[in-house]
């Protein structure tokens, strides 16, 4: 009987090589055979599900590490894919299962199960698997930051439409007011011509009515008796009284409506004492009682620009106690403070609710809060019904002021 022919050296060097390449992995191999026993495990694998391998070689490994699901239910071994990889010869790759340790806890894997055939034959798998809990806990930060910047992004256009609708409306109101002021510009204008062809007008045609008839009184002088040039000269001097009348008129009309234009207290006598005068002259011709109470610094001066500012915001004040609020009292209070200018005015009329301030159609209020932002002033309004209306302005004074 011929003996059998002994290993080379290759041969004997093969399964040395195996365990070489077996251990130089960091992921966990492990074989079975077509009953699920292992056949063979490398150390990481075995130290991956806390065993040794010789603790887990002839056992079933589904039963050692593959017998539940990671909420702790069963998992049968006619539905595991490894065990598909040899009872069907097709490989499968998972990365959505949990293998289980041998201290009971469980970790998130990816395992691949290739069957292993032999002649035809499939006489079992091998199975490579990988803890990928750092993958999954780096996923789930991904997917929170993520959800968090989809979360930042709808807050960002949300405050973006907010803002482009905020900003329409203010350009809408912004368009609305510089009608209203075009149209109470040329109101303004159309009151002024109608006052000089009214009032002045009719002086002047008055006074070219009485020197025309002057004219012909001296005219017809020539050739009278003394007795009537005497009374030729007394109905002169009626005429010329009557005619110094009219003149009076004519200029007080123009003061007037020079005043209206721009109060010359304004310019000669500066802000404090235009605004003590308009004051009085208004509500004494709205029949108004004023409480006025001014504290400022003598030296204190403001800006041709902003004086004038200021005085417009006050007469839009006054104006809006005539217009609307029914008072019978008005106090004013002037006063600085830290470096601030307050102008107040409280009345005690009838009050309005806060949506009357901010409405569209609220063009003095709006028209006085954009001359005081022109110049980092700021105008606030308090109103209770039957109570009465306070209006605060606060303008910045600065060091030249």
């Amino acid at each position: 009987m011929a003996s059998a022919t002994p290993p080379t050296a290759a041969e004997r060097e093969e399964p040395a090589r195996l365990d070489l390449l077996l251990e130089s992995t960091g992921e966990g191999i492990y074989g079975i055979d077509t009953t699920g026993a292992c056949t063979f495990i490398n150390q990481a694998g075995a130290r991956l599900i806390g065993w040794r391998p010789d603790e887990v070689l002839g056992r079933n490994m589904h039963e050692v590490t593959h017998h539940s699901h990671a909420d702790g239910s069963a998992y049968p071994e006619s539905d595991c894919p490894i065990f598909q990889a040899f009872r069907l010869g097709q490989p499968c790759r998972i990365d959505a299962e949990v293998f289980w340790r041998r201290d009971g806890s469980h970790f998130p894997v990816e395992y691949s199960s290739s069957p292993i055939i032999d002649q035809g034959q499939v006489r079992g798998a091998v199975i490579t698997f990988v803890d990928i809990t750092e993958r999954r806990r780096v996923a789930q930060t991904l997917e929170r930051t993520n959800a968090q910047l989809a979360h930042a992004n709808e807050l960002l256009e949300l405050r973006v439409r907010e803002r482009t609708a905020a900003l329409s409306a203010a350009l809408v109101q912004v368009r609305e007011l510089a009608a209203h002021a075009d149209s109470a510009r040329e109101q303004e204008r159309t009151r002024i011509a109608r006052e000089v062809h009214d009032e002045l007008g009719s002086l002047l045609v008055a006074l070219k009515m009485d020197i025309n008839w002057i004219d012909r009184r001296l005219g017809q002088q020539a050739g009278r008796a003394p007795a009537d040039a005497e009374a030729t000269r007394a109905q002169l001097r009626s005429k010329c009284h009557g005619m110094s009348r009219l003149i009076e008129s004519a200029v007080d009309s123009v003061d007037r409506i020079i005043t209206d234009l721009r109060p010359s207290l304004l310019d000669h006598q500066g802000l404090w004492a235009a605004l003590d005068w308009h004051a009085h002259e208004f509500l004494a011709s709205a029949d108004m009682a004023l409480d006025w109470h001014l504290d400022v610094p003598a030296a204190l001066h403001l800006p041709d620009d902003q004086a004038t500012a200021v005085f417009r915001i006050f007469q839009e004040m006054l104006s809006n106690v005539l217009r609307h609020a029914q008072a019978r009292r008005v106090r004013v209070d002037v006063r600085t403070d830290q470096g601030t200018l307050h102008l107040r005015v409280a009345d005690d009329g009838r009050g309005a609710p806060p949506t009357a301030f901010d409405a569209r159609r609220a063009y003095g209020v709006m028209g006085m809060r954009e001359r005081a932002r022109h110049f980092g002033g700021d105008l606030g309004i308090s109103s209770q019904i039957g109570v009465g209306t306070i209006c605060h302005l606060r303008w910045p004074l600065s060091i030249q002021e």
